[in-house]
């Protein structure tokens, strides 16, 4: 069990090596933290942080940086994050302002938590799990195709094209009124049964020129939004400097695998809804992270959360990435209850 003067010198050593990068010596720490002892006490101090494992030296020189132990007892011994300024909070509200469906909020959030952060923001999208449909449209795009456009009481719109050979405005106006009389109001659950049920109360004719449009609709609906993930703010990943081929490539490899990020995200917050969670250099299951660390909270309902967070390096600034992410993810969960 370490002291706290001891801990006091591993917070200082931590900081200043997120700050600077660079390893930190005994005498930096007593100059620049104010710790009211001799580097002397402090090299000794070093010396038993580095025989814990909670903190190395590179190379021959006296500086020493954290290690994945190091930085984990640094981030639990954060007792609470400080609120963001009012000015923050007010970006945030501006940044978010104008979004004109799901797919911008997610747009916005992501994007935004990537440039607070100065990391790479990954957001799951919103589990709508009581969300109903509101209107679907067809739309004649030439004498063979149609667009179908299905909108949400989430506001998440989805689109898919299809061949319809024949059809006119009047049977297009006609299957596109059986169509919302059988689907608006329902969840996608109900509407999937309602329209299996509309296609065999349809006339042949009828059902023949629905089938295909019917076929699409089920297929929109049997995709589950909440399977994707969103990513911004990749070219962030420089601040893991020459790591390139031992860090940067194998990330940015395993950035475009969703079922990864999936489980990435899942992994770190499966604890209490709206917490705050790390996970550090190895504590990460996938290989590819294990050089970097996860901040990601839940945002959402009770009963249908998503997550999202941010990816960088071990090296990063944790009390303000850790309040950064726990104030974006509370923001876009409010956001969308009064959307």
């Amino acid at each position: 069990m370490l002291d706290d003067r001891k801990l006091d010198v591993l917070k200082a050593i931590v900081t200043d090596y997120v700050s600077s990068k660079e390893p930190v010596g005994s005498k930096a720490l007593v100059e620049r933290h104010g710790l009211r002892v001799s580097p002397a006490t402090v090299r000794n101090d070093m010396a038993v942080l580095e025989e814990e494992g909670y903190i190395t030296h590179p190379h021959t020189s006296a500086g020493r940086i954290p290690t994945d132990k190091g930085y984990r007892l640094f981030v639990d011994r954060i007792g609470t994050l400080k609120p963001l300024s009012a000015p923050e909070r007010r970006a945030i509200q501006a940044f978010m302002t104008g979004a004109v469906d799901l797919d911008d909020i997610v747009r916005r959030t992501v994007r935004l938590l990537a440039q607070i952060t100065h990391q790479v923001a990954i957001m799951q999208y919103p589990v709508a799990m009581a969300g109903t449909i509101r209107h679907l449209e067809l739309v004649s795009l030439s004498t063979d195709r149609i667009l179908i456009v299905l909108i949400m009481s989430s506001g998440s719109v989805e689109r898919q094209i299809v061949e319809l050979p024949g059809h006119d405005e009047q049977s297009l106006a006609v299957l596109r009124t059986r169509l919302n009389d059988a689907l608006v109001g329902l969840t996608g659950a109900e509407a999937a049964d309602s329209l299996n049920r509309l296609l065999d109360d349809l006339e042949p004719v009828e059902g023949s020129r629905a089938a295909s449009v019917i076929a699409a609709v089920l297929e929109i609906l049997a995709i589950d939004p909440s399977a994707r993930v969103v990513v911004a703010g990749v070219p962030n990943l420089t601040a893991f400097g020459a790591q390139w081929e031992t860090t940067v490539r194998p990330v940015l490899e395993a950035l475009e695998e969703q079922v990864v990020l999936m489980r990435l995200l899942g992994e770190a917050t499966a604890g209490e809804a709206g917490e705050v969670t790390v996970r550090i250099g190895a504590e990460n299951t996938d290989v590819p992270f294990q050089s970097t660390s996860l901040v990601a909270s839940t945002y959402g309902p009770e009963n249908a959360l998503s997550s999202l967070g941010v990816v960088g390096p071990t090296r990063m600034d944790y009390p303000s990435t850790m309040a950064a992410v726990r104030a974006v993810a509370r923001y876009v969960g409010r956001f969308l209850a009064e959307g």
